[in-house]
């Protein structure tokens, strides 16, 4: 018994029959719009064959195989006589290399989600191969395989093919003639023919002499029967003298057909009539299956690309190999794309200018380590990434995340989700013998984003086989409903849920990417799929009544499929009193959608968590340090992207994109729907906010890129505290974005360890201007950074009065800067530069330049290792400034006689306070308090030894004073101080405080 493939194809007998008919063949060209010019990139051919994010458009120069890398050597000529010399000429044409130069142009264009994120981004990286594995028929066919992830990738890794080797001979010794390439969506079918057909064009695929990509997308648009010279000639006008050589032998040519679950095929000869003849006109298909057929083109190689559920319209007589994408299977694979992607020169992170010009190759490597460990000890990662498609979206969110200078300003998270769906499923309908022609992606909004918004409100991430029945199989009653879930199960299920891979859940499935859960949550709020049943209800009829007005037949037949027939009587009577009464009820779902974002924003149980950036960050690359123990029950999901997601979504770019996915949010409903929540929103602002909370606020109000909507937002916020908010050069933009839609004044800006920087502080120039209360403390600002306050406090428009630079190396350098800023400024009145190791001579320079300040009220420079000289050549200035009310120089390296001297000082001051030390002459100083609280939130940073020493000499200093006094009162107000100090010393022996 021979195998099917060893068995004589329907072609190759045919063409034995009609042999002196076959005297010419034809290129299959890569179709253009018919009102697109020869030559002239087609705007959706380069949705269905340029490379896009969901099918890893890589670039070709230089590229990693997996397997089975560039195997072949150039093909032996069998003849060379005169006439096939001559094919050869004009294989070298000047035709042929016009044709390669057009197709490498062609496919050397980048959409804009691939041009905006830089250079790592280009053309000119590195490839990496998926894994690709011989198939059959049969396991085409199989049910949806209910195995762990584990199992998957394993299964993967047997049988594996070289793309190079795809023609190589079958299992049987047999010439592979047609290839069926097929995956899922989001394994990379299309960048691998992009890699096939510009591997060509520079040379890389000497098996074949001419290359003819086709995409099926737009044959699939065109209805007119038309031939296949005609067709060439049409669309290449410099191939138009190789088309009448193209019938002899021996001129290895190579069709690509991308796409093909685009077009409805049909083998059977009494409705597709075989055809030889280049000339006659046909249907696109009919030409597409006497190809296939090995009847037109017989010698012709044929690559088929398309998704599981279409392979078998293609009978398997006709198909010599079947082929499965698995994508990145291998870890290791995973690891060497994210190298290449996100190392590539022109990764600079944000702000960087000057010596500190872009990101050093030690930080992108690091980045890339923290990824790659992740993968490893974190498998759902590794599983994720799986399809190709992911690692794009986590490399642009990293990108989008830590390389903010090459990021259009206008960049969101949600327009990242948005366009990655769009690059994936734009233009693709679910089905094209469906009638219906739903598009993908709204069946998937109504399906899947219905489970999503489940698990967000249950605060769930894993589900169950009868949670996937549920939300999948709820509209299941007719033939054609249940086609689409088979389609679906098998072209798309894999892209959004895979299998946990977290011990004892083996049988439950997660999201892909956690975020996209909560994103086709909140798609699936936005499009209004949330109703009640009366909403349902309203909007049809609304909507019927809107285009064929009285139509009691079609109104019927929408209402039965919802409502039981008794009711229908008075539903009519209701209709025929109150006409509008439906178009109100289904306009409610909006106000509805607006008290969803507004509740979701706001939800008090989501308070103190990491805000929602850092949340992604750790997700993709981890938690430093012990991970959890496998038997530790986390805490509850926090869902808090999900109301960003929403507010995103309801954007006027997302919405153009969401357009293009067939998933429409008309203008007047985002209009409404930001309307009417906008009082809640501007309401719940002004209640007090955890600093990650208010971060997240921020980052709602950017995704949402309303101005409008942000300014009335921020106007109502006076003080705004972010205090250790790990402010990332992404939420330094953020913030200075949607603060500067409005132009108000800032009472109080606390951005105190925040681990600000240089470039931190010149993203905020703007903001900083406003605010009159500034807290900078405990951040990295040097001397540089000391350069740029300056600036700020010269600046004409500063209104800062309150400056807190505690605990920053600001140094001598940086005082020289703020000595010149206190100089000239105008607004300027209390300064506190505690701890920031100024020493003598930063205390020096600020000393000389403090007679020319005018304004300043309070001056504080403790714990700055300043001596007896500095100090009181400070104080004696101080007390000739027209408003200095107050110098700290407590925790300072003074004698006793430098003490007893600036005590002296103080009593014959006009007006200046000294603090230097818990005692006032026989008497407790009023600021007793103000320094030990200064000393207990400074702790976790100064040095402990240097502050056990300082409250010791704080202790001597309180005793000696006690002695001094007869006065009860004052006793036992030393002996309260005492206390404190020896509790709080003793508390930091021990290591309790």
């Amino acid at each position: 018994m021979q195998c099917p493939r060893c068995l004589p194809q329907a072609g190759t007998g045919w063409s034995r029959i009609r042999g002196p008919v076959l005297r010419r063949r034809e290129i299959m060209p890569l179709l253009l719009p018919a009102s697109s010019a020869p030559g002239v990139v087609s705007s959706s051919v380069l949705r269905r064959v340029l490379p896009t994010p969901g099918r890893q458009a890589f670039p070709l120069r230089s590229f990693a195989h997996y397997q089975g890398g560039p195997q072949e050597s150039a093909p032996q000529l069998s003849s060379t006589r005169p006439g096939q010399m001559a094919l050869r000429n004009v294989a070298s044409s000047d035709a042929i290399q016009k044709h390669r130069k057009s197709l490498a142009d062609w496919f050397s264009h980048q959409p804009n989600e691939e041009r905006q994120f830089g250079p790592s981004f280009s053309l000119d990286t590195v490839h990496v191969d998926p894994v690709i594995r011989e198939s059959s028929l049969e396991e085409t066919l199989k049910p949806s395989p209910d195995m762990t992830t584990l199992n998957q990738l394993q299964s993967c890794c047997s049988r594996t093919i070289g793309l190079q080797n795809l023609f190589d001979v079958d299992g049987c010794g047999q010439q592979v003639k047609n290839v069926v390439l097929y995956g899922t969506v989001g394994t990379g079918k299309s960048t691998l023919i992009k890699k096939m057909v510009v591997d060509w064009c520079h040379g890389r695929l000497p098996r074949f002499e001419l290359v003819l990509p086709f995409s099926c997308e737009d044959l699939s648009q065109s209805k007119v029967p038309i031939s296949l010279r005609r067709l060439i000639t049409k669309k290449y006008l410099h191939l138009k003298d190789v088309v009448p050589l193209l019938g002899s032998t021996n001129l290895q040519v190579l069709i690509i057909l991308n796409g093909l679950e685009r077009l409805n095929l049909d083998f059977c000869l009494a409705r597709t009539e075989l055809c030889c003849d280049p000339n006659e006109p046909l249907p696109p298909s009919a030409i597409v299956v006497n190809l296939l057929r090995k009847y037109l083109l017989p010698e012709a190689s044929i690559i088929v690309t398309t998704r599981p559920s279409a392979v078998h319209r293609i009978p398997s007589k006709y198909v010599s190999r079947y082929a499965e994408i698995c994508g990145f299977s291998d870890t290791n694979l995973q690891k060497l794309y994210f190298q290449m992607r996100l190392s590539q020169p022109g990764c600079d992170s944000s702000g960087s200018s000057g010596s500190h010009t872009g990101s050093t190759s030690a930080e992108r490597d690091n980045l890339v380590e923290m990824l790659s460990r992740n993968l490893e000890r974190h498998n759902q990662i590794a599983a994720a990434c799986f399809l190709p498609s992911y690692c794009w979206l986590v490399c642009t969110t990293l990108h989008f995340l830590y390389f903010t200078k090459s990021v259009p300003p206008q960049q969101t998270l949600t327009g990242i989700y948005t366009s990655f769906l769009r690059l994936n499923f734009s233009g693709e309908v679910l089905d094209s013998t469906d009638p219906t022609n739903i598009s993908m992606m709204k069946y998937v909004a109504k399906t899947v984003g219905k489970l999503a918004h489940e698990g967000v409100m249950s605060r769930q991430t894993c589900f169950s086989e009868e949670d996937l029945r549920k939300c999948l199989e709820v509209e299941m009653r007719t033939e054609s409903e249940l086609n689409l879930l088979n389609v679906f199960r098998s072209d798309v299920f894999r892209f959004f849920l895979t299998p946990c891979v977290q011990p004892g859940k083996e049988h439950t499935f997660v999201f892909t990417i956690p975020a996209m859960q909560e994103y086709l949550a909140a798609l699936y709020v936005v499009l209004g799929e949330k109703k009640t049943l009366a909403q349902r209800v309203g909007k049809e009829i609304s909507e019927v009544i809107g285009k064929v007005s009285e139509d009691v037949t079609l109104v019927l037949s929408i209402v039965s499929k919802v409502l039981p027939l008794r009711i229908l009587p008075v539903l009519f009577s209701l209709l025929k009193i109150f006409p509008r009464f439906f178009q109100r009820l289904s306009g409610k779902d909006r106000d509805t959608i607006a008290r969803t974002v507004a509740v979701e924003m706001f939800k008090e149980e989501d308070y103190f968590n990491d805000d929602v950036l850092d949340q992604i960050n750790s997700s993709i690359l981890g938690v430093e340090g012990p991970l959890c123990h496998p038997d530790v029950v986390l805490d509850d999901e926090v869902f808090e992207l999900f109301p960003i997601f929403m507010g995103g979504l309801l954007s006027r770019r997302n919405r153009a994109l969401l357009e293009q996915l067939g998933c429409s949010i008309k203008n007047l409903a985002a209009f409404e729907i930001a309307n009417a929540m906008k009082k809640t929103v501007i309401r719940n602002s002004r209640k007090w906010l955890p600093p990650s909370e208010l971060m997240d606020y921020f980052v709602f109000l950017h995704e949402f890129q309303n101005e409008l909507f942000t300014a009335e937002a921020i106007h109502s916020l006076k003080a705004i505290n972010l205090s250790s908010v790990k402010m990332t050069p992404l939420k330094c933009s953020i913030l200075a974005s949607v603060m500067g839609t409005t132009s108000h004044e800032v009472e109080e800006l606390n951005l105190a360890s925040c681990h600000l920087d240089l470039n931190s502080l010149r993203t905020l120039f703007p903001v900083l201007l406003r605010c009159q209360k500034l807290h900078l403390q405990l951040n990295s600002l040097g001397p540089e950074a000391c350069k740029e306050i300056r600036d700020l406090l010269l600046h004409e428009k500063c209104v800062v009065s309150d400056l807190r630079l505690s605990d920053n190396p600001v140094t001598k350098q940086g005082a020289k800067y703020l000595a010149e800023a206190i100089a000239g400024n105008r607004s300027l009145t209390h300064l506190s530069l505690l701890h920031t190791s100024l020493g003598n001579q930063g205390v020096e320079v600020i000393t000389q330049h403090l007679a020319q300040n005018q304004h300043l009220k309070q001056l504080n420079v403790g714990y700055n290792s300043v001596t007896d000289e500095a100090a009181l050549e400070l104080v004696e200035v101080a007390k000739r400034h027209p408003t200095l009310k107050e110098v700290h120089l407590y925790f300072s390296n003074i004698s006793e006689e430098g003490k007893r001297a600036l005590h002296a000082l103080r009593r014959d001051r006009d007006g200046v306070q000294v603090l230097v030390f818990l005692t006032v002459g026989t008497d407790v100083s009023d600021y007793w308090a103000l320094i030990l609280s200064v000393v207990q939130k400074n702790l976790p940073i100064w040095d402990r030894e240097r502050v056990q020493q300082h409250l010791s000499l704080l202790l001597q200093d309180l005793e000696c004073s006690r002695q001094q006094t007869g006065n009860p009162w004052k006793k036992a107000k030393f002996l309260r101080v005492e206390s404190k100090v020896k509790k709080m010393l003793l508390q930091i022996q021990q290591g309790t405080l």
